[in-house]
């Protein structure tokens, strides 16, 4: 239990020292993603305000009926694609990406690729 208490804390750490220079404004908001063991969240913000203007999950009921369940990253690259497109649709194409503090590989990449695949720039 120590162990899980201990990576959390790594995490947050990770994500406090990222948030000093990642800021989301109006006309590049920040694209964060949240990982947790099932399911994988995509958030864009616009700090100055505090609002989000776009979000998608994997929760969500297209992602989940078209996509292969067993596979993970397939999901990722679609809640990727769906949060670039709800994005675009405000009239924003340029983002930054918020890691959350996650490493850089696996399904936080592939959300990234899957933005970048439906005309995100970042």
């Amino acid at each position: 239990m120590g162990s899980l208490n201990f990576r959390k804390q790594a995490r947050l750490k990770r994500k406090k020292r990222i948030r000093k220079k990642v800021v989301g404004s109006r006309q590049q908001p920040r694209l964060c993603v949240f990982r947790s063991a099932r399911h994988i969240y995509a958030q864009v913000i616009d700090d100055t305000q505090g609002k989000t203007l776009a979000a998608a999950s994997s929760l969500e009921k297209g992602v989940k009926e078209s996509s292969d369940i067993n596979n993970k990253k397939s999901v990722a690259i679609m809640v990727g694609k769906l949060a670039a497109e709800r994005t675009l649709e405000k009239g924003v194409k340029k983002i930054v990406f918020d890691r959350n503090g996650f490493l850089y590989h696996g399904r936080v990449k592939a959300v990234s690729d899957g933005a970048r695949e439906a005309g995100l720039e970042f």
